[in-house]
């Protein structure tokens, strides 16, 4: 992975241009997400979860902070693409996210879309990593035939999941 910007990690200080290894990044910020991601994802569809300033405040600076570090990581191209993505899944987002509550016995519908704000923010900065650990898995960053192809798959896969999980809930 090429650095986009400098970094320091550990102490040591990657220069903007530094290729680093993936698995400096990816599982970390893999498993941090998903913790932070789960436990908004909790407070906002619990019966008895907080305040919606207090989930606003919460997850606005975790997802600000990730923000400052996609830009670091892949560039300001790729974090418009995520943009983009996100703008394209909202029908992804609410189908898997409906499917999720449909395990406590709730759906979307019930909750006021204030609160939805950011268990879909951490879902899409999440869906954004796992598409930039593929790309970076299939070494695809460099060959745009081969990024091209990664991209369609992405986008095909995750359309035909979205469309499964839509219609297997109704």
């Amino acid at each position: 992975m090429k650095l986009r910007n400098d970094i320091k990690i550990n102490g040591k200080l990657y220069p903007k241009g530094s290729e680093i290894s993936g698995l400096k990044i990816y599982p970390f910020f893999l498993f941090h997400m998903l913790a932070f991601g789960l436990s908004g994802f909790v407070m906002a569809y619990s019966d008895e979860g907080p305040p919606t300033l207090f989930l606003y405040l919460f997850g606005g600076i975790a997802i600000l902070s990730y923000i400052v570090f996609y830009l670091t990581f892949f560039g300001r191209d790729e974090v418009k693409w995520m943009f983009i993505n996100s703008a394209l899944g909202l029908f992804g987002i609410y189908t898997e996210i409906n499917w999720i509550l449909s395990f406590f016995g709730k759906v979307v519908g019930n909750y006021p879309l204030s609160v939805h704000v950011i268990p879909f923010l951490f879902y899409i900065l999440y869906t954004f990593l796992i598409r930039q650990a593929l790309i970076d898995l299939t070494n695809s960053r460099e060959n745009l035939a081969r990024r091209k192809m990664v991209d369609q798959f992405y986008v095909t896969a995750s359309t035909l999941l979205y469309t499964y999980i839509y219609f297997a809930n109704r």
